[in-house]
């Protein structure tokens, strides 16, 4: 349980970035990120900020928190797909537009601001508002 912005947070998701792909960067053009656990095969891996494998205990939903570090993000639309890819493969591919929709199944959208800053270590978590 955390604190933010005065509303106490349930932590459904937690994991911790290991290794960045060395082609992360064009989509990072485009205000995209693609996270995959360990799990997930070379080929995803150089595309993808790779993290930990983690449980997801709860579902993902838009007005959800997504933190990387103490860089935190509200969720305005997630795809009919994301939270079974997430609890499966730690995946999703999470643009930051503020839509409220996404013509991929997969795609996990966010406000609209900067990209994060992520190195190996940085941690990535999902909240969800207390009584949400």
């Amino acid at each position: 349980m955390s604190v933010l912005g005065g509303v106490k947070m349930k932590t459904i998701y937690q994991s911790t970035v290991t290794e960045l792909g060395a082609d992360m960067e064009m989509f990072a053009e485009e205000k995209m990120l693609i996270i995959f656990n360990e799990s997930a095969p070379k080929d995803l891996r150089d595309i993808a900020a790779v993290h930990s494998i983690a449980p997801l205990e709860g579902v993902i939903e838009a007005g959800d928190i997504l933190t990387f570090g103490d860089q935190a993000y509200k969720v305005t639309f997630v795809g009919d797909k994301v939270n079974e890819t997430v609890a499966e493969l730690g995946h999703c591919t999470i643009t930051f537009n503020g839509a409220d929709h996404a013509d991929l199944p997969g795609t996990l959208c966010v406000e609209d601001k900067d990209m994060p800053v992520i190195s190996v270590s940085t941690t990535i978590t999902f909240q969800k508002p207390e009584g949400a």
